[in-house]
């Protein structure tokens, strides 16, 4: 047996260690350089916008938690491409992601405006993301991608609130008010409003007050309190409608490039899965907390609100009634959709209606006329 104190057996063993440390240290380097991806999202919003604030925040959870093994850096609508070329961009790999709302692919097929436009047979924003996760949705949306030969793939998450009918230079008293307005709006609310006697032109955000200030357009619609005060509605408008069917039911869209997606080990594909989750319950809370709070800030820019009347909620329903019977002729993908969203909302809107109080009833004990003192 060979003395391992021997001049040359210690050397031997020195070798051996400094080969396996060196192994070691490489290793790691090596399966980090491996999996350290970044990913490149543009957003369909202005930097100062509280949506892009909402993709940055969803950004922000995977980085969080994928400890630098991936990061999504997001940019803003413009930077890349023009925010209504999203989906073909994320398709092609332009960009290896993006965020939106499906009704901006409304063009590719008209069954994606479905996501968000009309009164979904009385389904909240939240219960329409209830019908895509766990009543086929989810299914269909991937169906109609297929369709179009999108290779991406979609998340959506993000319940927003009820959507103001419009901001007008007059306030809208009745339907005939509508009649030749020139109107800004998206998805299958262009339908709704164009059936309602509107002229409609699908401007992007970041061109709707430029256009309302040169009278191009004599009321439009975005989305809510924070978003509007941002864009400045309030500084060439002072009437805004609230309540309305045209987008009651609307959320938002996380795309990845479906190549870029699946080439993600399962671990981080985990992680963008369960970010998605948390996103849209913070962007929940979120909207409450800014949009009351710019709500009264608009309030004290001198802007007018009124409630939308009910003859023109219902002139809204009479026309998706029409749009819902044209386009399900029309789009077979459409009426699927259709069929799909109308089951669940009968069984799960029944429930949601009795079980639910009367919130404002509460509201108007504490805080309406005849409060407590």
């Amino acid at each position: 047996m060979t003395d391992i104190k021997t001049p040359r057996r210690r050397s031997l063993l020195k070798g051996a260690a400094v080969a396996a440390g060196a192994g070691a240290m490489s290793a790691p380097m090596l399966a980090t350089a491996q999996t350290a991806t970044t990913l490149r999202f543009q957003s369909t919003w202005p930097s100062k916008d509280i949506f892009h604030e909402y993709a940055s925040d969803f950004a922000k959870k995977v980085n969080d938690m994928a400890s630098g093994k991936l990061k999504i850096e997001v940019l803003p609508a413009g930077a890349v491409v023009p925010a209504f070329q999203l989906l073909e961009a994320v398709n092609k790999g332009t960009l290896d992601g993006g965020h939106g709302v499906v009704a901006y692919h409304y063009g590719k097929n008209s069954a994606l405006a479905l996501w968000g436009s009309g009164p979904s047979f009385g389904m909240d924003p939240n219960m329409l993301l209830a019908w895509h996760n766990y009543g086929g949705g989810k299914a269909l949306l991937e169906e109609i991608y297929k369709s179009i030969n999108m290779d991406v793939v979609s998340y959506l998450y993000g319940p927003m609130p009820t959507q103001p009918f419009g901001w007008f230079k007059k306030p809208i008293s009745k339907v005939a008010d509508i009649q030749g307005t020139k109107f800004r709006t998206v998805g299958l609310a262009v339908d709704m409003y164009t059936d309602m006697g509107a002229a409609v032109n699908p401007l992007p955000g970041g061109e709707i007050v430029p256009a309302l200030d040169r009278g191009l357009i004599d009321g439009a619609e975005f989305n809510n309190a924070s978003s509007d005060k941002l864009l400045g509605f309030p500084d060439v408008v002072k009437n805004c409608m609230l309540q309305s069917f045209h987008q009651s039911g609307e959320q938002f869209e996380i795309l990845f490039n479906k190549g870029k997606l699946n080439a993600l080990p399962a671990e981080l594909k985990a992680i963008i899965d369960y970010a998605v989750q948390a996103a849209s319950a913070d962007m929940s809370w979120k909207a409450i907390e800014r949009n009351s709070k710019d709500y009264i800030d608009l309030k004290k820019a001198g802007v007018k609100f009124y409630k939308t009347p009910d003859a023109i909620l219902r002139a809204q329903l009479a026309s998706w009634d029409k749009i819902m019977v044209k386009k399900g002729g029309e789009n077979a993908l459409f009426k699927k959709v259709l069929d799909s969203q109308k089951a669940f909302a009968e069984r799960a809107g029944q429930w949601q209606n009795d079980y639910t109080v009367d919130f404002k009833m509460a509201y108007n004990h504490y805080f309406g006329r005849g409060k407590k003192a």
